[in-house]
């Protein structure tokens, strides 16, 4: 039986942030869900998870799972307190207890169950991870024989001899249950910090194991946002690499930011400051970027878009985009269609070949095959109360600084006038044109007051 405990009560104070420190997030999701993530992956009985500072806020950010447990720890009184808490409220402590905080998110699942696998084959009553660090400031060190741990000393209980050692606590340990339970309750704050440390436990248990693993950056444990930009970066790098291997080219991938949950298809380029985030999909032979932000979005093949925001949209193939075109949630736009120069469109569904060039907002509209919507249109589709579709048909040419008032429905192969107002729908075939008559006043001077 395998019991998952992860350590997340702590406020934090080092992020200087009102927002608990486990909520704090790396490429889109949060450090806890990230720990949650790769112990779900060793398929536990139980996962409890202990919270304190703003435990609200931390339960809510968890999808609710029947196997997941919360356990409030108040007052935070270190990670042995908050053990003791935990072993307080279970009552069956059988098998195994995987216990790791909740800040240490880009733990590896294959490395908790190598961790798993070495405790079960020592028959151990603790087993810890441990890697030798070049700068292990902040973390305990770990003193053994062989495999066997002498003792752990918290840095700041440290003498100046003792933080010499290199080789650190990676604060994830595997317990026997039977065995803990027995000693769990005996630990004191016999500290400097007056906290209770889970790390006292090896001193107490006979057969306690070190399992020293090299650290490529998956045991970096999050203090600050020094730490947290860094493992922002490893992330980033790992993803954008499995990309170019992939088949992607990135101009300067420095300067981009991937989602783990984005596909790219091969020879996509991607240009200088390109975000592409959420659950977005770019298929094959597109260009993006630069100074592209995508989200949630599908962009079919051979599509251009350039400098230029998409939100929950659906791009067809051929599509040109941009520059400084604004795509907002729930639009589609059809193969061979092109969005220049500062478009906005909401809400909104393009059929082929059709054309929004410059200084225009579409807003609740759908358009026809093959319309050409000239500079400076607006779909007015808002009253003040509610919005209102707009509809133009197929081969249709609405003229320049045209607005059109909504709910309007106008036909296939309809024209309007420069700069018309039109609040009437119009049929098939036909020209509309509203605007007032110009009147020129001869001999007219601008009085100078």
């Amino acid at each position: 039986m395998l019991t998952v405990a992860i350590l997340a009560a702590g406020k934090g104070t080092r992020m200087a942030s009102s927002l608990p420190k486990v909520l704090h997030k790396i490429s889109g999701r949060t450090l806890l869900q990230r720990v949650l993530d790769s112990c779900n992956e060793l398929n536990p009985d139980k996962i409890f998870i202990v919270v304190g500072h703003k435990s609200k806020e931390v339960e809510n950010s968890i999808i609710k799972n029947k196997n997941i447990q919360f356990i409030v720890q108040n007052p935070q009184k270190g990670t042995g307190h908050a053990v003791q808490v935990l072993s307080q409220r279970v009552k069956k402590k059988e098998g195994t207890l995987l216990v790791l905080n909740g800040d240490v998110p880009l733990i590896k699942a294959e490395t908790l169950k190598k961790l798993i696998n070495f405790h079960n084959s020592k028959n151990a009553d603790v087993s810890l991870i441990t890697t030798k660090k070049n700068n292990p400031h902040g973390y305990g060190r770990v003193f053994t024989k062989e495999n066997l741990i002498e003792r752990i000393v918290e840095e700041k209980d440290c003498n100046d001899n003792q933080r010499q050692n290199l080789l650190i606590n990676a604060g994830i340990y595997c317990f026997s249950w039977l065995s803990l339970s027995k000693i769990i309750n005996t630990l004191k704050s016999n500290n400097k910090q007056k906290e209770i440390y889970l790390t006292d436990t090896i001193t107490l248990l006979k057969k306690s194991f070190s399992l020293e693993v090299e650290d490529n950056g998956e045991l970096q444990g999050i203090n600050n946002r020094i730490q947290l930009s860094k493992c922002e970066e490893t992330i980033q790098t790992l993803i954008k690499e499995k990309h170019m291997i992939g088949g992607v080219t990135f101009i300067n991938p420095a300067s981009c930011t991937i989602s783990e949950e984005a596909i790219i298809g091969f020879d996509v380029i991607i240009e200088a400051n390109t975000h592409i985030r959420g659950k977005s999909k770019i298929s094959n032979n597109c260009k993006i970027g630069p100074n592209t932000f995508i989200k949630d979005t599908t962009v079919n093949e051979n599509c251009e878009i350039i400098n230029s925001t998409i939100f929950k949209s659906k791009i067809m193939d051929h599509v040109k985009i941009g520059p400084y075109s604004h795509v907002r949630p729930n639009c589609e736009i059809s193969s061979n269609s092109k969005i220049g120069n500062f478009v906005e469109i909401k809400n909104s569904q393009l059929d082929e070949q059709v054309k929004i060039n410059h200084l225009s907002y579409i807003g609740d509209s759908k358009i026809g095959r093959n319309t050409n919507i000239g500079a400076g249109t607006i779909t007015a589709n808002f009253d003040g109360i509610k919005k209102h579709p707009t509809n133009i048909g197929k081969n249709s040419s609405i003229g320049a600084n045209t607005v059109l008032i909504a709910p309007i429905n106008l036909g296939d192969s309809v024209t309007t006038g420069a700069g018309s107002v039109i609040t009437k729908d119009s049929q098939n075939n036909s020209l509309a044109i509203a605007r007032s008559k110009q009147v020129n006043i001869k001999n007219w001077k601008k009085n100078k007051s």
